[in-house]
């Protein structure tokens, strides 16, 4: 090719670049437009073959709850803050939640160390910190929160539940008081001592009727007028901790009621505890042991 057309080639192809150059510049399509960023969610449910669905924190971290605060209030105090550290999330709004979660389930408490602590349906919430590693000279190391899918802390001590979002059945441990204002043991004598047995998902005592029989409800009338005394618990749910055994746990039908039923005892609540997490007035009504709180040793009815 002679120089003179190589250049002329050479500005022709400069003329088109500077062309298509402006019209892409001056062109009145919009830029694309940013995805939004994603808000990060502070609390989530995970899943667990064995467990089911559970609570966890915004980067996978289980969360649980501890039976001795049936009353909705943090019992873990002193040395057990450390194993077991409060959960917090401030200004927790609807957007900050994954999906099933509902905001009106959570609530602020302050823990007697002065610290806020989130709950989850009247339980207040906590991590799993075992003490991980020693030192040169063999002392116990740090106090570690569980890596994010771990859930080593469920039934530890058989009192530290992961905090799921559906049970139907809790463990609570707790002194019992009746309706008369004494402090009963479990085998029901006067007296103060702790008794480990069921509540509903709410901290809600439940009860045994010794008058029942095996999956038989003795007690309501068929046109449901004695409810109010003895309410029976209607549900046709059974999702219990993992330390009890679920096939003891059944469903009867009440007067076309669902009524569930723990090794063959039909559960109940006490009008007169008034719906109050941690009450147990009804171990006392009418007199000591009518009406027993279910435990996981209960004998099966007959």
């Amino acid at each position: 090719m002679k120089l003179k057309q190589i250049k002329f080639a050479l500005v022709a192809l400069a003329a088109t670049t500077f062309f298509v150059s402006c019209s892409s510049d001056n062109s009145d399509t919009p830029d694309p437009t940013p995805p939004t960023p994603q808000l990060k969610t502070e609390v989530n449910l995970a899943t667990s073959a064995t467990l089911g669905s559970y609570l966890t924190d915004k980067t996978g971290r289980s969360l649980y709850f501890f039976s001795t605060d049936a009353n909705g209030q943090s019992s873990c105090t002193g040395g057990c803050e450390a194993l077991w550290p409060p959960y917090f999330v401030d200004n927790l709004t609807a957007d900050k939640l994954g999906a099933g979660l509902t905001l009106t389930d959570f609530a602020t408490i302050t823990t007697a160390s002065n610290k806020k602590q989130l709950t989850y349906k009247g339980w207040p919430l906590y991590y799993y910190a075992p003490v991980s590693g020693t030192d040169p000279y063999g002392n116990a190391g740090t106090n570690t929160i569980e890596s994010p899918g771990q859930t080593t802390g469920d039934g530890f001590g058989g009192i530290w539940f992961i905090a799921k979002p559906d049970y139907s059945i809790m463990i609570v441990r707790s002194q019992l008081v009746g309706h008369d204002g004494k402090n009963y043991k479990s085998d029901y004598t006067v007296g103060d001592g702790v008794t480990t047995y069921f509540t509903d998902a709410k901290g809600l005592t439940l009860y045994t009727f010794k008058n029942d029989n095996f999956k038989k409800n003795n007690f309501t009338k068929e046109d449901f007028s004695n409810n109010a005394v003895w309410p029976i618990y209607e549900t046709d749910k059974i999702v219990v901790p993992s330390s009890l055994d679920k096939t003891k746990f059944s469903v009867i039908t009440v007067f076309g009621k669902s009524q569930l039923v723990y090794n063959g005892w039909p559960l109940y609540y006490f009008g007169q505890d008034a719906s109050v997490r941690g009450a147990n007035k009804g171990i006392s009504f009418p007199a000591p042991a009518v009406w027993p709180v279910p435990v996981k040793d209960s004998p099966l009815a007959i």
